[in-house]
């Protein structure tokens, strides 16, 4: 696995007021996603795991729906840092 620039970002600023950020929530579960990722290439028959990372992919999108329509620019940004796909439009 490897470490993302976007944890330098997150460091430099105030940790304590930012955990309540949307960014700093889509940072947390992609990095538990990744986690569950690399588990599950050892572990294909867990399926309370498989079921926990489904848990968290739905809560990653909604958050990243809730950013892409309340600022763009800051959705983009966080998309192109932390090197993920964007969402599918409906």
């Amino acid at each position: 696995m490897k470490k993302n620039s976007f944890i330098s970002v997150i460091s430099d600023e105030k940790k304590e007021e930012n955990r309540g950020s949307v960014e700093f929530q889509v940072f947390c579960f992609t990095n538990k996603i990744r986690r569950l990722t690399s588990h599950l290439e050892l572990h294909k028959k867990d399926y309370s795991s498989q079921r926990g990372l489904r848990k968290i992919l739905g809560k990653r999108q909604r958050l990243l729906a809730y950013l892409s329509k309340k600022n763009v620019v800051r959705y983009k940004e966080l998309i192109s840092q932390l090197n993920i796909r964007e969402l599918k439009t409906r």
